[in-house]
């Protein structure tokens, strides 16, 4: 159960996030700036590749190197096949986790670390396993830990993921400091939600910025600045201090709350953003969604629309006592789209609208302001991220 008036108590809601959640959504502007800064360090500004990859290759654990992997692909388009490599294993922990290669990479192909631990054995292996094929590593993973040193000894290239700029740590992995009850208590702070809002942007934008230098996608550096910009707009008009009337991501939280939602996503962009939002739902709150593109969404959908999600007896006595019914839990459409105007006028939307309504489901939609590509995909995710902070924060056992 969500508790809505915690959501319009900034002070209370503070308090109940302990994981530091609000505060990763709210430094994403600043962790792009950050992580821009850090590339241009590492050379990745003035690079002049020979020519494109054959095929760029990605790895890393967790949600953000999936989405970073998902979203790299969709902007990559047809201009070179996006790989992710996933893991395998006996545990989701660092020492558990296995990457293997394709038996045919070698030279002419890119490999892509991302990772905001840096400790795993297994993507070591893999840097080590690439420099043997002659394939190029590019890693972003947080100083001194022992990928960024298995790299560069493998003559590979790592930027430093870019730490969180309102209180935690650079360096975070410095050997100095290890002995230290201090850095023991920044550490279990910053690695309790790896999934949090702001390490996406950490480990996305210095690929960006490589990839640019390809020719494989446009991101220049004065657009990911405009990137920054959107992320702190959107910032702005969902913090805690927002009431829920006018605050987009509390509104969608609280209208999720007692729902599966549905999210319908139409555009490339869109469908990244769509599918990051039902991973950290279900990471960050604990709560289940289902993503599918428009029109496909429409059929493979349609059946929840229906009937009751959450299972159960058709038949129902009138007369009986309602008081200990546990809460049902029923479909509620969230649709995401890049632009509200699709070229050539061809959408789903209006289809999707309409099925919605006939089953008497409600449906909650959410588009961008005008801009370019990687714009709209910033401001779709930060808003969506804030969601699904708020209800994991205002739930009863989100905290």
């Amino acid at each position: 159960m969500l508790d809505e008036s915690l959501l319009d108590a900034p002070e209370a809601l503070a308090r109940a996030d302990r994981r530091g959640l609000l505060r990763g959504a709210a430094e994403a502007g600043a962790r792009v700036r950050t992580a821009v800064r850090h590339a241009a360090e590492a050379g990745l500004t003035e690079l002049k590749p020979d020519g494109r990859p054959r095929a760029v290759l990605i790895a890393g654990p967790g949600t953000a190197a999936t989405c970073v992997a998902d979203l790299l692909d969709g902007l990559a388009g047809t201009g070179c096949p996006v790989i992710r490599l996933a893991p395998t294993g006996v545990a989701p922990a660092a020492g558990a986790l296995r990457w293997a290669l394709p038996g045919w990479v070698g030279p002419v192909d890119l490999l892509l670390i991302a990772t905001p631990d840096g400790t795993e054995p297994g993507l070591s292996l893999l840097a080590e396993q690439a420099y043997r094929r002659g394939c190029t590593v590019v890693a972003v993973a947080p100083a001194r830990t022992p990928l960024a040193e298995s790299v560069d000894g493998s003559h590979g290239l790592t930027v430093p993921m870019a730490c969180s700029p309102y209180g935690a740590y650079e360096g975070a992995h410095d050997r100095t400091d290890r002995d230290s009850a201090s850095y023991e208590a920044r550490r279990v702070e910053d690695e309790a939600a790896p999934g949090a809002p702001g390490t996406l942007w950490a480990l996305l934008v210095p690929l960006l910025v490589l990839l640019d230098r390809t020719g494989l996608l446009a991101a220049p550096v004065d657009t990911l600045q405009k990137v920054a910009d959107r992320l702190d707009h959107v910032a702005e008009r969902c913090g805690p201090a927002v009431a829920t009337y006018s605050n987009p991501a509390k509104t969608l939280a609280a209208e999720l709350a007692d729902a599966l939602p549905l999210i319908w996503t139409e555009g490339r962009s869109a469908g990244v953003a769509g599918r990051r939002f039902a991973a950290t739902l279900a990471e960050l709150a604990g709560h289940a969604a289902l993503a599918a593109e428009l029109p496909e969404a429409l059929p493979a959908h349609g059946a929840l629309l229906a009937g009751n999600p959450a299972g159960g007896d058709d038949t129902d006595d009138f007369f009986r006592d309602r008081v200990d019914d546990p809460a049902v839990l029923r479909a509620r459409v969230v649709l995401l789209r890049d632009s509200p105007v699709d070229a050539g006028g061809l959408t789903a939307a209006p289809a999707a609208r309409e099925l919605a309504h006939g089953h008497d489901v409600a449906i909650s939609e959410l588009e961008p302001e005008s801009g370019d590509e990687l714009e709209a995909l910033a401001e779709l995710i930060a808003v969506t991220d804030f969601a699904a902070v708020y209800l994991a924060l205002a739930s009863a056992d989100g905290s």
